[in-house]
C-alpha cells in the first residue's frame, strides 16, 4: 500500500481535526486523526489516545498539539509525544503529503513507532 486520499484540503479548517479510516497493506482499516495545526500545516496520527483509547479526531487542536476531551492529555501531532498526563504513551505519526487539494497519508510507513514506556 501506499499513499491514500484522506481527505481535501478544504475539508478541514486550521486548528481543527477529523476521523479518516484509511487501510494498511493487511486489507484492515484503522482510524487516522488528520490535523490541520493552526499553521495550516497537515499532520496524521493514530486515533485513540494511548491512555484512554478515546478518539483524537474530535480532541481540540492547539498549535502543533491535540487535546483528548476526555482526560486533557495532550499529544504532539509532529512527533506522537504526549505532553500532558495521565498519557505517558506516543501515539503513532504518519507521514503526509498535499498535492493540490488532495492530503495524502502513508499509513504502511509510520514516521514514529510507538516507544514502550516503562
Amino acid at each position: 500500500m501506499s499513499e491514500q486520499l484522506a481527505c481535501l484540503t478544504t475539508d478541514l479548517e486550521p486548528g481543527s481535526a477529523m476521523l479518516a479510516e484509511l487501510t494498511v497493506a493487511s486489507g484492515s482499516d484503522i482510524p487516522i486523526a488528520i490535523v490541520r495545526t493552526d499553521d495550516g500545516d497537515f499532520y496524521a496520527i493514530d486515533d485513540l489516545c494511548t491512555h484512554g483509547e478515546v478518539s483524537l479526531s474530535e480532541g481540540d487542536v492547539q498549535g502543533c498539539f491535540v487535546e483528548c476531551w476526555a482526560h486533557g492529555s495532550r499529544f504532539d501531532v509532529r512527533t506522537g509525544e504526549p505532553d500532558e498526563l495521565p498519557a505517558i504513551t506516543p501515539v503513532k505519526t504518519y507521514p503526509v503529503r498535499v498535492d493540490g487539494e488532495r492530503v495524502l497519508v502513508d499509513v504502511d510507513a509510520p514516521k514514529s513507532p510507538v516507544k514502550e514506556t516503562v
